[in-house]
């Protein structure tokens, strides 16, 4: 079985003691590949990334500029995301989005930096990584502003069904963390459920977020806990947990293919 963690924040101050050991217990619990977005707001964000991709191949990176940081967006990001494509050391830019409930950032600066690097990622060619919180009507609309078409995935996913209808409908992968597991998120089960599977994903958004068993207490997620989502969500489509691992794995590397296996990094 092979499963892959399509988010998960690796560069993370909660990683610093055991960053290389927490990547190698995700490839002995099975986990091929492993999506790190890049905080370009945070100095030491984008060189930890790298080097985790560099000393492992299957952890791929993303960069972006999280809607949390809009206040402090500036075009040297943008001129930053340039240089990354051009070199190819990023798979995708993100995650970007908005988010409407801890207001870390006005929402109109929200919207000018999600609409800024969505125009960014249609002309370098590149997914994105799309993080949205109540704000569900007016990602889509940033999407359709900018004429965005080259897909993504809308991470970790807790908004409605029309929400994730109209992502699909544009091209997006719909992402599953933890929260799926938690004993009140009926109605985000509900919506798993509907998802086709072909653009199913699962992921941790480690360090947040530790499923159903491993959560508690100051309890931090990590790459290997990915396996619990996906047995939950295997439960919801009637499949077995090899299976939903085999579709969700050939989902993500439709979307960015890898050839390296854990066992060769």
């Amino acid at each position: 079985m092979r499963l892959v963690d399509s988010h998960a924040h690796l560069d993370m101050a909660e990683f610093d003691a055991d960053r290389a050991e927490t990547v190698r217990r995700a490839f002995a619990a099975g986990i091929a590949a492993i999506l790190c977005p890049a905080d370009l707001t945070r100095p030491a964000s984008l060189p930890t990334v790298a080097g985790l991709s560099a000393e492992f191949p299957t952890v791929l990176a993303a960069a972006g500029v999280h809607p949390h940081q809009a206040k402090d967006f500036r075009p040297g990001h943008l001129d930053e995301l340039g240089r990354l494509a051009a070199a190819g050391s990023i798979r995708a830019v993100g995650e970007i989005g908005l988010d409407y409930h801890y207001g870390f950032s006005p929402p109109p600066a929200q919207r000018e930096t999600l609409r800024a690097q969505l125009a960014f990622a249609a002309a370098a060619g590149l997914p994105a990584i799309l993080h949205s919180r109540l704000s569900g009507p007016d990602i889509i609309a940033a999407v359709d502003a900018e004429r965005f078409d080259r897909g993504g995935i809308l991470h970790c996913f807790t908004e409605d069904w029309a929400t994730a209808r109209a992502a699909l409908d544009r091209g997006f992968r719909v992402s599953f963390s933890g929260i799926l597991t938690f004993p009140k998120a009926g109605d985000l089960r509900e919506v798993a459920a509907k998802v086709p599977l072909d653009r199913l994903l699962v992921e941790t958004d480690s360090p947040y977020l530790a499923p159903v068993p491993y959560r508690g207490p100051a309890r931090r997620n990590e790459p290997a806990f990915v396996v619990e989502t996906a047995r939950v969500l295997a439960g919801l489509r009637g499949l077995s947990l090899e299976a939903l691992a085999e579709a969700t794995t050939r989902n993500f590397a439709a979307l960015f293919p890898f050839e390296n296996t854990p066992a060769e990094c």
